[in-house]
């Protein structure tokens, strides 16, 4: 099922769920169940959150509609990204310097919280270093010197601005005319980190309910989360749904809006070939406004995607509607087969910020990574366990943060459709 309930063709079996860790299912919710925090999302802000709550000594409660990792979280591409979409500088305008410069190290302490959580309970996810942004046009490489900069103002010292020639001998597509290299980036098996995290709260004394779709909060002395076989009542409740939010906080569901994006999976690739697409074994991403990404599994398949859809219309071949693109890029898989197609939506926001807040005294939630969800939702699962435990500091802040609907109500989304494509039309332009 899509965002809003209905079937679609980016369900299909994943890379991911098809070399996924094996784990025990978890039942659905039934009956009626009490927690002191109840968190509705089992991807990688709602786990966070209650691996943060537990360690406090909080009793914690996932519901979660589908499978741990059923959204985003164990659909993206795996790329791990520094900083935020919007770049540094709105932040600055929006939070003057001192707290833009929080802000950054939130996000620096969301990629290390990736690494240490990985060593500490000992998940295999095949996390690699490094991230490229490939330039298809000239121009790109001073905005890329200008990102470099910026990263650099806020002491980050991990990137290096490449040639042509430097990115050719990394990277086999003529397609880019140098890059960004970004050390302190990189890539993993998004879902098996995903199930590492249940793995970790059930062995702290959490709960997890699969396929338990939430129906209803109703707010009240204690809120109470309605699913169609029970309910959790709670002191405290997390709303980490990002894209598949739906319509169950109408006050917030106009801050974001669910974006498709698409990935294909080659079949493994001999060790030349693969060693020759991506020499050091990179993720990388393209500076286009839509974005193409790729990178290399362990097991020596290309990863790629991109053509990100605001239509809320998805191709009803992925895998066909994919091989251009790729080909596009890497000309030498023409004839490569395609063992996996899947896809998924992810929440973009109008400021291109993470929108992050409370709803009277009792509901919290983080949405609207705009595509660095990846290194950013862990930390924002952390800074909601802080907020619920009094300390409020960090994650009120990224309240204080402007976050205008999208206008047009049922209009919104072919408005944006017809913005997308000026985007679109721009990137192909020399």
């Amino acid at each position: 099922m899509n965002y809003a309930g209905r079937p679609s063709p980016l369900d299909a079996q994943s890379y991911y769920r098809a070399t996924a860790s094996p784990y025990p299912r978890l039942p659905p919710l039934e009956g009626e169940s009490r927690v002191d925090v109840a968190v509705i999302g089992a991807g990688l802000t709602g786990l966070s959150a209650a691996l943060e709550l537990a360690a406090r000594g909080y009793a914690v409660a996932v519901v979660d509609r589908g499978p741990l990792g059923h959204g985003a979280s164990g659909r993206n591409g795996g790329q791990i990204c520094t900083g935020y979409a919007a770049g540094m500088g709105k932040l600055e305008r929006l939070l003057g310097r001192r707290e833009a410069e929080i802000c950054f190290a939130i996000a620096e302490e969301g990629k290390a919280l990736i690494r240490e959580r990985i060593a500490a309970y000992q998940i295999d996810c095949d996390l690699a270093q490094g991230h490229i942004i490939g330039a298809p046009k000239p121009a790109h490489l001073a905005a890329l010197a200008r990102e470099r900069d910026e990263l650099e103002s806020y002491g980050y010292r991990e990137t290096t601005l490449l040639d042509s020639a430097a990115l050719h001998a990394k990277v086999g597509t003529p397609l880019y005319h140098g890059g960004l290299l970004d050390r302190g980036g990189g890539h993993f098996h998004a879902l098996n980190y995903v199930i590492g995290l249940g793995r970790a709260l059930l062995a702290a004394g959490g709960r997890i309910y699969e396929h338990t779709p939430v129906e209803a909060i109703e707010p009240g002395s204690r809120t109470v989360l309605r699913t169609p076989q029970g309910t959790l009542s709670a002191d405290a409740v997390v709303v980490a749904c990002d894209a598949y939010l739906g319509r169950l906080l109408p006050t917030i569901a106009p801050h974001i809006m669910p974006v498709a994006s698409y990935v294909i999976a080659t079949a493994p690739l001999p060790q030349s070939l693969a060693t020759s697409l991506i020499r050091d074994g990179e993720a990388v991403a393209d500076a286009n406004f839509v974005v193409d990404y790729f990178r290399l599994t362990a097991d020596r398949r290309l990863l790629f995607g991109g053509r990100c859809s605001y239509s809320g219309i998805d191709p009803a071949n992925l895998a066909a509607n994919m091989r251009p693109r790729l080909v596009k890029v890497f000309p030498q898989l023409a004839e490569t087969p395609i063992d996996y197609a899947w896809g998924g939506h992810i929440a973009i926001t109008h400021n291109r910020l993470p929108d992050a807040g409370r709803i009277g005294k009792s509901v919290y939630y983080a949405q609207g990574y705009s595509g660095q969800g990846v290194g950013l939702s862990g930390v924002f699962g952390k800074m909601m366990a802080e907020a619920i435990a009094g300390e409020t500091s960090r994650f009120d802040i990224f309240g204080r943060i402007p976050h205008a609907p999208f206008p047009g109500g049922p209009l919104a989304r072919p408005a944006l459709t017809l913005g997308m494509l000026y985007y679109r039309v721009r990137d192909l332009l020399a």
